[in-house]
């Protein structure tokens, strides 16, 4: 793990301090991108004008980027809160029942192979100082680590990426509203975004360290079929409608 960490912090150095977000970014962006353009393929589905595609698409954009961004801030804010609060359980028993918090940490080393007068001098380390031994009931017993990341920033991060990456399948539309163009529009968005959806899978590759190659695929798949799943209720419901 600390290996994959370690070649992750070198492949994506060039970013500065914002490569502790990058998954925050890769992750807002994907979701941008596939329900910007699962709009846009379902409104093309529905023949709706090009005035209303753009329509729906900002809502969407600025709608769900908004929520998914306070969704990703509040969750790193209670997590954090609830870490402090166990925190806080266990300064008060190593205060007030610290003989059974002592055992606690004698059978947490029981149990990776520790015994007679080894396991308790590691014991009486750990147990000497206060913050050491609540840090040890933390990671070992209760299996928290602490979130270093900013819940602000970390919503900040999925905020940009969703507008930033999300915007792609508007761009041609947007530019066409403004320069009246005779190519096919939307085949210029899914090729556009055909390639957001390459970056963005191997900025995945990065983050998750998997086949580069296979994270593209995935997220390009993912992208397809939401797009193609929202393109056939479209044409499907408008049919049903005008027909009825």
């Amino acid at each position: 793990m600390e290996q994959h960490e370690g070649k992750l912090h070198q492949r994506v150095s060039f970013l500065g301090g914002a490569q502790d977000y990058l998954r925050e970014f890769v992750y807002g962006g994907i979701d941008g991108a596939i329900t910007t353009f699962a709009v846009v393929a379902g409104a093309v589905g529905a023949n709706l004008s090009a005035e209303i595609i753009i329509i729906l698409g900002f809502a969407n954009l600025l709608a769900d980027g908004f929520s998914m961004s306070v969704g990703a801030y509040l969750s790193s804010k209670s997590e954090k809160e609830n870490y402090q609060k166990h925190k806080k359980i266990e300064y008060w028993e190593i205060d007030n029942i610290p003989d059974k918090e002592k055992q606690e940490v004698r059978e947490i080393y029981q149990e990776k192979g520790f015994e007679g007068e080894l396991l308790e001098k590691v014991v009486a380390v750990i147990t000497s100082n206060r913050e050491r031994w609540v840090d040890e009931m933390m990671k070992n017993e209760l299996e928290m680590i602490p979130e270093e990341k900013s819940p602000f920033k970390i919503g900040l991060a999925t905020l940009i990426s969703f507008i930033l990456i999300g915007f792609i399948p508007l761009m041609i539309y947007v530019y066409d509203f403004f320069n009246h163009t005779e190519f096919d529009v939307f085949l210029w968005t899914s090729v556009f975004t055909g390639l957001a959806f390459m970056v963005i899978g191997s900025l995945k590759s990065m983050v998750n360290q998997t086949n580069i190659f296979k994270s593209i695929g995935e997220t390009l798949g993912l992208g397809i079929v939401a797009a193609s799943v929202a393109y056939f209720v479209g044409d499907f419901l408008e049919s049903l409608i005008m027909n009825a």
